[in-house]
């Protein structure tokens, strides 16, 4: 790997960690698009509970895997800005690391040779 591409790397990395680490504290808590189109047509109490109304929220199920250890964009135990950071930074660095294999893996193969007639 030559020495433009490893700083081009490192430095992606970094802007990645620095938003998924830190920047990602101040998204927004409200629903998004999805989840505010599928509430509409409901009635909702102060904790935010269907109450009433008719809307696909109503079926709404948590999926398999909402036990696992990085549920709800957190690591389970870490409250606060500090479980979001670092799950998100943990999700980079696995995500850099499995790409970066792939990429290897696909490297080390040796191409075809093309024989000549």
């Amino acid at each position: 790997m030559n020495r433009k591409l490893g700083w081009f790397l490192a430095g992606g990395l970094l802007v990645a960690i620095l938003l998924a680490g830190v920047v990602s504290n101040f998204a927004s808590g409200s629903p998004d698009g999805l989840d505010a189109a599928a509430r509409q047509g409901c009635t909702f109490n102060a904790d935010g509970e269907i109450t009433g109304g008719t809307c696909m929220a109503q079926r709404e199920q948590n999926h398999q895997l909402a036990g696992s250890p990085f549920a709800d964009y957190g690591i389970r135990g870490l409250d606060g800005p500090l479980g979001t950071g670092l799950a998100g930074v943990l999700g980079v660095l696995i995500t850099f690391a499995v790409g970066g294999g792939v990429f290897w893996l696909v490297r080390r193969r040796k191409p075809a040779s093309s024989s000549s007639t």
